[in-house]
C-alpha cells in the first residue's frame, strides 16, 4: 500500500512541478480552469441564488478542493503554503461554496466569501510567471494591474452585499462598481454616495487605498520594465532585460534572452 502511495504522490508532483509536455499541459489547464472560476464568480455576483447556481458552485467547490489538497499533499512545506494569503482565500472559498446548498437563506456574507477567489490571481501569476514570456518581460505591470484588479473586484462584491438594495440584480451590481470606480479615482459625480457610517468609512479606503494602487500601476507601465534574476554575489533580483552587470554589486549576470532580432 505504502509504496502505491509513494508512486501516485511522485506522479502528482510530477504534474504539478515536472517539465515534462504532459507536466506542462496539465498546469496550463489549471490555469485555464482558475481564470474561469475568477471570472464566473464576477459574472454570477448579481445573479439571484438558483438550485442550479448552488449545484455548479458545489461541483467548483470539490474541484477546487481536490487541486488543493493535492498541492497540500506535494508540498516541501505545509505550513509555509497555508500561510499565504491565497491559500486562506482558497480555505474560505471552498467551505462557502460547500455549505451553500445547505443554507437556505440569501446571506450576503456568502457572496463575499466567494468574491475571496478573486485573491488567487497572486497563485495564478505564479504559474504564468512560469509558462508565459509576456508575463516575464512585463511582470510589474501585470502584476500592478492584478491588484487593482482584485480591489476593485472584491470591493465591489462587498458594495453590492451590503450597500445596495436586495433584488436590484445586475443594474445594483453595476451601480456598486460604478462607485467603486468613481470613488476611487477620486471623480465622485455625487449621483451615489453613501449614507451610512459603514457606508462612508468605506468610501475612504475605496480612495486611500486604490488612487495607491492606480498610482503604482501608471508607474508600473510608464517605467522600463525589468526582468527577473537573481544576483548571485548580493542578491538583487531584478535587471534591465539586457544587463550584463548586477547595477548593486558590479557581478557578471547570465540573464536568458531571445538574442537579437
Amino acid at each position: 500500500m505504502l509504496p502505491m502511495m509513494d508512486q501516485l504522490k511522485q506522479t502528482v508532483t510530477e504534474l504539478y512541478t515536472g517539465s515534462e509536455r504532459r507536466s506542462r499541459r496539465f498546469r496550463f489547464g489549471l490555469i485555464l480552469f482558475d481564470v474561469f472560476t475568477i471570472i464566473l464568480f464576477i459574472a454570477i455576483a448579481p445573479l439571484p441564488a438558483t438550485v442550479g447556481l448552488e449545484t455548479l458552485g458545489f461541483a467548483l467547490g470539490l474541484f477546487i478542493l481536490m487541486d488543493f489538497a493535492a498541492r497540500l499533499w506535494i508540498a516541501t512545506d505545509r505550513r509555509e503554503m497555508l500561510l499565504k494569503i491565497y491559500t486562506i482565500a482558497d480555505v474560505i472559498v471552498i467551505l462557502s461554496l460547500l455549505i451553500a446548498p445547505f443554507i437556505h437563506a440569501n446571506l450576503a456574507f456568502l457572496r463575499i466569501l466567494r468574491g475571496l477567489r478573486i485573491i488567487h490571481s497572486y497563485h495564478l501569476l505564479r504559474d504564468l510567471r512560469r509558462v508565459s514570456p509576456f508575463f516575464v518581460k512585463h511582470e510589474g505591470a501585470v502584476i500592478a494591474a492584478v491588484n487593482l484588479f482584485v480591489f476593485v473586484f472584491f470591493t465591489t462584491s462587498v458594495v453590492f452585499a451590503l450597500f445596495v438594495e436586495r433584488g436590484t440584480g445586475l443594474e445594483g451590481y453595476i451601480n456598486a462598481l460604478y462607485f467603486t470606480v468613481s470613488t476611487l479615482t477620486t471623480t465622485g459625480y455625487g449621483d451615489i454616495t453613501p449614507t451610512t457610517t459603514g457606508g462612508k468609512l468605506l468610501a475612504v479606503v475605496i480612495m486611500v487605498v486604490g488612487v495607491a494602487l492606480f498610482v503604482q500601476l501608471a508607474r508600473a507601465i510608464i517605467q522600463p520594465s525589468k526582468v527577473r534574476y537573481t544576483c548571485q554575489s548580493c542578491g538583487l533580483t531584478k535587471h534591465d532585460h539586457d544587463a550584463v552587470h548586477c547595477k548593486h554589486c558590479g557581478a557578471v549576470v547570465r540573464i536568458t534572452t531571445e538574442g537579437m532580432v
